[in-house]
């Protein structure tokens, strides 16, 4: 499961707003905040798996916990 600190620089490195992520996931913008500050463990698993499929859709690649700590990309644009 992604955590606070990979959601809201998931986000800031997508260029997007709080907004925009609540926008996109059909969620408040008060629960994207609480979700940046107390953490996705505390909301439904279905609101984490929207706002990570948001942020995946904005290009963003969550790299899991491997012994050097959790984290985001920004993946490489697909050649059309």
């Amino acid at each position: 499961m992604i955590d606070a600190k990979q959601m809201k620089a998931a986000r800031a490195l997508a260029g997007l707003t709080q907004e925009d992520v609540a926008k996109a996931t059909g969620l408040s913008v008060q629960t994207i905040k609480r979700m940046e500050i107390t953490g996705p463990e505390r909301s439904s698993a279905g609101n984490v798996q929207a706002v990570q499929k948001a942020l995946e859709s904005a290009g963003i690649v969550f790299i899991p916990e491997n012994g050097g700590g959790a984290g985001v990309r920004l993946a490489k644009p697909k050649n059309s």
